[in-house]
């Protein structure tokens, strides 16, 4: 690699080099200045990431960069910026809760930026190595993050279990890498596509492909790699779970789906039927597991489930509309996604602290009027009721599926969306008619703005939705050019 093309790779690299230096700063302030400076990194953090942010859409810069690792198009700087809102609205919303569940560690948001900075890197990763490296960057800060309060069983056991499965799907993901670069000589993704498409897709590649798919299907906690999810939700603190929720879901869906189209897309007729049956199998366990819990954050563990199989309805179509249909059902899944748990975060009580439970949220219309009416908003528009947000992003992604003749796919996702109804309208009754058993205290100011934010987006999507699925058609048809 010459110097001039180094320096164009730099060039093309710039938001995610901006985080890369920035975490490196970070740490140093965080060490030499103490423990004291925990507020004071998380805030040059939360600044770090609105600058790579703010670069990606001022400089928009389209290419390959280090030899063909790394590409940089219309729809990868889409789903960059969606990863970086959901990270910076973690974060943010983390603020106000870092006493009570231990993070009020100068490390808490440098590996969230470390994070941040894996999950932008596979977005654009254009061959295996470089999409396992940076998988690899994201899971092991993740890892950490998910075990960081040291004094809460719960929040050891879920870092434990995220740790050993994670490190089970990553050899998966990595074995099947091999076989697919023994049985096609080549890691890029348009070389193994050029590969394929002249007849070369041996029963090694496909069996190389069911191990690829079923290591990314584990980042997306997608059926049958789900047993995680429930767990690390639960026991991890809140702030991680909802960070855990938001830019890793959207950086592995934004990698599987540039993986299978990019990549596989000489062979469409095989892996379609894989991403079919986890769609299938997702949807259907996400709404009937969620029927019987009780815990707010595993009811969520299991409805992050049911929503990644019906965006993966849209990517089975296997052509641009249903990419459309992913990439528009993944920005309405992270808003709704992070509205829901800063409600969940906003459940604290004066002498308990942060409860969980469903039950919990009893007479919430009586106590705590705007946060009631919010997360009814949010619920109605998870369930996919028109003619809020969530009802658009099931609305593209089935009508993507019917346009593919995939007729019994569609079906199966609208009669879920109908038994996933019950267990979000269940917690609107307990809101709504059930007597309160106490008041939360006084909500932080910015959980508020997060919830009121999300709220006015799931009510207000009808109205200004347009230019923001434009967008979002206009990124995914990047990937078919």
């Amino acid at each position: 690699m010459t110097a001039e093309t180094l320096l164009a790779s730099l060039h093309l690299v710039t938001p995610e080099l901006i985080l890369a230096v920035g975490a490196l700063a970070l740490l140093m302030i965080g060490v030499f200045a103490g423990e004291k400076s925990a507020t004071t990194v998380t805030g040059l953090a939360v600044a770090l990431l609105i600058i790579s942010g703010v670069w990606l859409v001022l400089v928009p810069a389209e290419g390959s960069a280090f030899g063909g690792a790394y590409v940089a198009d219309g729809y990868a700087r889409f789903m960059k910026v969606l990863a970086l809102i959901g990270s910076i609205t973690a974060m943010i919303m983390a603020v106000g809760h870092a006493r009570f569940d231990h993070l009020d560690k100068f490390e808490f948001p440098v590996l969230l930026v470390l994070a941040t900075l894996g999950v932008m890197l596979m977005i654009s990763a254009n061959n295996l190595i470089s999409l396992y490296l940076s998988l690899e960057l994201q899971s092991l800060a993740l890892y950490v993050v998910a075990a960081i309060n040291r004094d809460s069983l719960r929040s050891t056991e879920a870092g434990l279990k995220y740790f050993v499965l994670g490190a089970l799907s990553s050899g998966m993901l990595l074995y099947g890498m091999s076989l697919i670069y023994g049985f096609t000589g080549n890691i890029g993704f348009v070389e193994i596509a050029g590969v394929l498409a002249g007849g070369g897709a041996s029963l090694g590649v496909i069996f190389g492909l069911v191990f690829l798919l079923a290591g990314l299907a584990f980042k997306i906690s997608a059926v049958p790699f789900h047993m995680w999810t429930p767990d690390v939700y639960e026991g991890a603190p809140t702030p991680v779970t909802a960070f855990l929720a938001a830019a890793p879901k959207v950086g592995a869906m934004a990698i599987l789906v540039r993986i299978v189209i990019d990549a596989f897309q000489p062979i469409f007729d095989q892996w379609q039927q894989i991403i079919v049956f986890i769609s299938i199998a997702s949807m259907l366990l996400g709404s009937f597991a969620a029927i019987g819990q009780r815990n707010i954050k595993r009811l969520m563990a299991y409805s992050s489930i049911g929503h990644m199989g019906y965006a993966l309805v849209g990517l089975a179509a296997g052509n641009d509309t249903g990419v459309s249909g992913v990439v528009i059902y993944m920005m309405i899944y992270l808003v709704m996604t992070l509205g829901t748990f800063a409600c969940i975060m906003a459940m604290r009580r004066k002498e308990g602290g942060n409860v969980e439970n469903i039950e919990d949220l009893a007479g919430l219309s009586t106590t705590k009027p705007f946060m009631a009416v919010v997360m009814t908003a949010l619920m109605f528009s998870l369930a996919g009721i028109p003619p809020l947000a969530g009802f658009f992003g099931k609305y593209f992604v089935f009508i993507a599926a019917i346009e593919a003749k995939l007729y019994a796919l569609a079906i199966i996702g609208v009669l879920a969306s109908v038994v996933g109804c019950y267990y979000y309208l269940r917690v609107v009754k307990v809101m709504w008619f059930d007597e309160a058993k106490g008041e939360f205290t006084r909500i932080a100011g910015e959980l508020r703005l997060v919830f009121g934010l999300s709220g006015l987006f799931v009510v207000g999507y009808v109205l200004f939705g347009g230019p923001l699925g434009t967008a979002a058609e206009a990124a995914a048809k990047t990937l078919f050019n």
